[in-house]
């Protein structure tokens, strides 16, 4: 046995959506043997066919995701499930399936730039598998073009090899992109959306959320983001005091605030999402009261809680890099109902806070239409005082942080006091 790795596993890294520069894409094509019909593939092996096995999985669930709308999160696990593959090949298909959904649009653009014609539906997925291996995965010319071919049906076998040879043979970095949403991979209203916002940070967010996030894990071992984090922080919940998280599906920041000694009741609208907290909290073996409840019409007498969190319900364009496949769902009208839900719930949320209690509201979004264009409820005013924990910038009347400033989530807060 040679004590060689796989050439198709060394080259493949986590990739961070950028397309890999000339010197990577070179290395790439040298693992295959050079003959006078082009770059060859290495020997068929029992790795070579695991390989193919996975990419074959991935390309059923980017069908489903791309032709029956399916979620990929929900399509990809079971399938996985009831494969063979060992858990290095899972995780191969997992980066084919999240990457290439992740990176449509761009690889669109190059299919466009090297077909001759347009490719139907079932050949653009293919093509799309493709693509993304030899721009974005590193994975060698010869393993991306030969076993993405093998997927093929015959009468496109021949269109789909030109293509990607095509594309193997270009140095991505002189493509001519429609433009840098195109190039980053979003839709244009989301570019220019959060180009309005953000100004001239807006590329190096979209950039960010391109990339697969960090994993990180509490003390007690719950794994929840950093900027999720500093917002249970923020709360400032202390022993003793009655604290309601409003829409705190799947818990982490309930969880996080009772561990202050705090009496804490969560609540979510949704029974399955109510029951996801309660397994959280039964996990962490918590005394954490749990309800299934409407925020807009919450079964709470007026001004009984200290503090309420509204971690409200957003269009999550600052956590990106989580779901693959939400920037091809979310609608610039989802965008305006969501900000008249999160209206509705921060009026709900503001008339539970007793007198001297504090409201921090919260989005993982990075649009002002779902966070500081909301109206101070009456009977409050803006806290101004800094977060205690956290990488917060003050962004008009609240706080905010971007994905590129620690490697977290993207997420604007506000804190208000009631006063009368």
């Amino acid at each position: 046995m040679s004590d060689q790795p796989d050439a198709d596993q060394t080259a493949f890294a986590p990739p961070t959506g950028k397309p890999l520069n000339r010197k990577q894409r070179r290395a790439a094509l040298q693992t295959g043997r050079k003959t006078e019909v082009g770059t060859t593939t290495p020997k068929p092996t029992s790795r070579t066919a695991a390989r193919g096995m996975a990419r074959g999985v991935a390309l059923d669930v980017l069908r489903r995701i791309e032709n029956d709308g399916a979620y990929a999160n929900l399509v990809l696990g079971p399938m996985l499930a009831a494969s063979d593959l060992s858990e290095q090949d899972r995780k191969f298909a997992t980066e084919l399936v999240y990457g290439s959904t992740r990176m449509r649009r761009a690889c669109d653009a190059i299919i466009d730039r090297f077909a001759n014609q347009p490719p139907d539906d079932q050949t653009r997925s293919i093509l799309r598998l493709g693509v993304y291996q030899l721009v974005f995965a590193g994975v060698p010319a010869h393993a991306a073009v030969s076993a993405t071919v093998d997927l093929s049906p015959t009468k496109t076998r021949g269109f789909i090899n030109a293509v990607l040879r095509r594309v193997a043979d270009f140095d991505v970095a002189d493509m001519v992109w429609p433009s840098d949403a195109a190039r980053l991979s979003y839709p244009e209203w989301i570019a220019d959306a959060l180009a309005a916002d953000l100004g001239d940070e807006s590329i190096a967010a979209l950039e960010k959320m391109n990339e697969p996030p960090t994993v990180s894990a509490r003390d007690d071992g719950y794994v929840q983001d950093i900027s999720s984090q500093w917002v249970a922080y923020a709360v400032e919940a202390r022993a003793g005091e009655r604290i309601l998280d409003m829409c705190s599906a799947p818990g982490g920041k309930a969880t996080a605030m009772a561990h202050t000694g705090a009496s804490v009741v969560a609540a979510d609208r949704q029974e399955h999402r109510a029951a996801l907290v309660a397994e959280n909290v039964q996990r962490l073996e918590l005394d954490l009261p749990v309800l299934v409840a409407d925020g807009t019409r919450p079964p709470f007498r007026p001004e009984t809680f200290d503090a309420v969190l509204l971690d409200a319900p957003c269009s999550g364009l600052g956590s990106l890099r989580r779901r693959a496949d939400a920037r091809w769902r979310i609608e610039p009208n989802d965008v305006r109902e969501l900000a008249r839900l999160q209206a509705q719930l921060l009026t709900s949320a503001a008339a539970l806070v007793g007198d001297g209690g504090r409201l921090i509201y919260s989005v993982c979004t990075l649009i002002d239409a779902e966070s500081v264009d909301h109206t101070t409820p009456e009977g409050f005013v803006v806290d101004d005082t800094e977060p205690p924990s956290g990488r917060w910038r003050r962004h008009q009347q609240g706080w905010r942080v971007l994905p590129h400033d620690a490697d977290t989530d993207g997420m604007v807060m506000i804190r208000y006091r009631r006063v009368s």
